[in-house]
């Protein structure tokens, strides 16, 4: 373990570098390469990226605070090995666990309050929105629920899965990525116990099968293009799958309206650890990305497990109709392998620290191996990362 850790820390430095200089020739390739005339919108599509639980646990916290040079927080030289990735992506999603805190009042588990910074941080590394619901969401009742949104209004990132009116939640959140409207929902397996406020129980979306396909085809009704479930489920611990996941999203992925399927895709969160991708009905299922960001994370028999720091980027290029009424189809599916590190307090690409010399090929092994583990890669799933891999726009 400590080993690995050095491994990572020494290549960390090297691999911002690179990251940086990627983006920076990615402009200038661009540049250079842009058509005279913009392609028709009819013929783009779009690259969409989906991250794992964020989950600050209080050594995450106490790491943005140093970074921040112990005035506020800065969540951003965390997050800063992604970047090239999820900047480059058309719409980026990511899954915000915790509530907000305010005036220092900020804790880890088991009650969590994280502070309001993580919201433009997340924004300065390119996520235009994150899903809520989880079973988190009511740590801190209608209060924290309304802290966190009002700080992600006021950054510009965009929001699904809790509400601080009833009227927010029957809206439905839309993001334009490219030529089309993507619509975000998102619900939760429960709340930890906790109930609704009194008179709120709209504060929090509960995994309900009819709602969520009520909820798509209301998505369809208001022009939504491609409409993104991410689910807050399954089994902690545990790299398959449950029974339920395999029930639900068998379900979910048949139901269909007018020839289309409801629902686009559905990523998941919640079980700490990366799970499989599968692609059923003829949508992908991501049925868990793991924790994008964690602190030291203990298993149900209160062993330290590693994989409670790993995760996967899920990147989804769409390519638009084939003929009037058909769906966006996904041209591409890729998963990219992420590790928080705990010493160096940094999100890292696996693929681009091997590249950089880190010793995580044992990590990337049994993050492939367990995405793979129901078949996904005769379906066309690939590993991404690495340096120099960003996505592509359109």
């Amino acid at each position: 373990m400590i080993a690995r850790r050095r491994q990572v820390a020494l290549a960390l430095t090297a691999l911002l570098a690179a990251a940086a200089a990627c983006q920076a020739e990615a402009r200038k390739e661009s540049q250079a390469s842009a058509p005279a005339r913009p392609a028709p919108a009819a013929a783009r599509g779009f690259t969409l990226v989906a991250s794992g639980d964020v989950l600050p646990h209080t050594s995450v916290i106490e790491r943005a605070h140093f970074d921040a040079g112990g005035v506020g927080y800065d969540f951003r030289p965390m997050l800063a090995g992604v970047q090239p990735v999820v900047a480059q992506a058309d719409l980026a999603l990511c899954h915000m666990e915790t509530v907000y805190g305010s005036n220092g009042d900020y804790s880890g588990y088991p009650a969590f309050k994280s502070p309001p910074e993580i919201a433009p941080s997340l924004v300065a590394v390119g996520y235009d929105g994150c899903s809520t619901a989880s079973n988190h969401a009511l740590d801190d009742g209608a209060d924290g629920i309304a802290r966190t949104l009002d700080a992600m209004d006021r950054s510009g990132l965009r929001h699904a899965g809790t509400a601080r009116t009833a009227a927010e939640a029957r809206d439905i959140t839309l993001h334009q990525a490219g030529p089309a409207r993507v619509a975000h929902l998102s619900y939760t397996y429960d709340t930890n116990g906790f109930v609704p406020p009194a008179g709120q129980p709209w504060a929090v979306n509960l995994i309900d099968e009819k709602r969520i396909v009520a909820d798509a085809r209301t998505a369809r009704r208001q022009g939504a293009d491609v409409v993104v479930v991410s689910l807050h489920w399954g089994t902690e611990w545990q790299d398959e799958p449950d029974e339920r996941q395999l029930a639900l999203a068998e379900r979910l992925t048949a139901s269909r309206s007018g020839g289309r399927p409801d629902l686009d895709l559905i990523i998941g969160t919640h079980a700490h650890v990366p799970q499989a991708y599968q692609k059923i009905n003829g949508t992908w299922v991501v049925y868990g990305m793991g924790d994008q960001i964690a602190g030291e994370m203990y298993n149900r028999q209160g062993v330290q497990d590693p994989r409670g720091n790993e995760s996967t980027l899920a990147r989804f290029t769409f390519a638009p109709p084939a003929r009037p009424g058909a769906r966006w189809e996904v041209s591409r599916a890729e998963f990219i392998p992420q590790l928080y590190d705990l010493d160096a307090g940094r999100v890292v690409d696996v693929n681009a620290a091997i590249a950089g010399g880190a010793e995580l090929t044992a990590v990337r092994d049994r993050i492939r191996d367990v995405v793979l583990a129901r078949g996904a890669a005769k379906d066309g799933l690939a590993m991404g990362g690495g340096r120099g891999t960003g996505a592509a726009r359109g």
